[in-house]
């Protein structure tokens, strides 16, 4: 467990109030845990957000700090609550109400990668797994709380952009509607996350680079948009998800012919995003 719980780049000066995460683009997989693990070592990164951190690193650049898992995903999952420890994986613990996440084997020491196929040949202890969080979840969120908080008092508003991607195939029950397939899914918790101004910004910088769009189907953020999203208090959360199939080869988890196109198009993209928590203008006030 010495291993380094997070990856964070500042830039050389803050210019804005928007700071960029990747929870699920962790990819240091601890050898015991491969052992452990039933799966072999591709199938295991199936739920990991191959590299969007890479496809974001060029936002210190922008005046704007990248916090990063190192974590995979499948290892520990920084989008669930702490507390959200699955008894059918976990002994000791006991599942106080339903829960749908836990339920599916999606707490935060998940049970299951994509597609329900399950990590491991049978339970590991408690210890085992509150050590996990204690020597990842709960540093990530230290340094994710700490960076919102110098970002309000810094510039009167903190935007937190959480970057994700999502399977191709998420999407298939929309285009099977006769619906224009998204390629980019922005979550605010229905509103709850986000203040309409930041929301639709984001909105408009995406689709002026010609990607198409979705708000909040079939996905409207989990843990960390809806626990550091409070907009009331200057605190906006936004969860991007983006077309695995735009940058890489699901199958393969590697990067795509198309990897770095879209990497530039998307700094364009993040370049208008750092804009909105400049703090020219106040969105409190809206």
């Amino acid at each position: 467990m010495a291993r380094a719980p997070y990856q964070l780049t500042m830039p050389e000066r803050r210019r804005t109030g928007v700071v960029f995460a990747s929870p699920h683009s962790g990819r240091d997989y601890p050898a015991a845990f491969l052992r452990a693990s039933v799966l072999d070592e591709r199938t295991i990164r199936s739920s990991e957000d191959a590299f969007v951190d890479t496809l974001l690193d060029g936002v210190p650049a922008l005046g704007a700090p990248l916090l990063a898992a190192t974590a995979p995903r499948a290892f520990l999952d920084l989008n669930r609550s702490a507390d959200e420890l699955d008894p059918a994986l976990i002994e000791g613990v006991r599942l106080a109400a339903h829960n749908p996440r836990v339920a599916s084997g999606l707490g935060v020491i998940p049970r299951v990668v994509a597609g329900g196929r399950a990590i491991y040949r049978g339970k590991m202890t408690r210890a085992e797994a509150e050590a996990r969080i204690d020597a990842f979840w709960r540093p990530y969120h230290d340094c994710l709380g700490d960076l919102l908080a110098t970002a309000r008092a810094d510039f009167g508003e903190a935007i937190l952009v959480d970057m994700h991607s999502m399977p191709h195939e998420a999407m298939d029950s929309i285009a099977s509607a006769g619906a224009r397939r998204p390629e980019i899914v922005l979550g605010d918790r229905f509103g709850a996350a986000a203040s309409p101004h930041v929301m639709d910004r984001i909105e408009a910088a995406f689709e002026r680079a010609g990607f198409r769009t979705l708000r909040n189907a079939p996905f409207a953020g989990a843990y960390i948009t809806q626990t550091y999203g409070r907009p009331s208090r200057g605190f906006h959360a936004v969860q991007i998800e983006i077309d695995r199939a735009l940058y890489m080869n699901e199958r393969e988890v590697r990067p795509n012919g198309n990897f770095m196109s879209f990497r530039r198009a998307l700094q364009s993209i993040l370049a208008e995003i750092v804009e909105i928590g400049r703090g020219e203008t106040s969105l409190a006030a809206e």
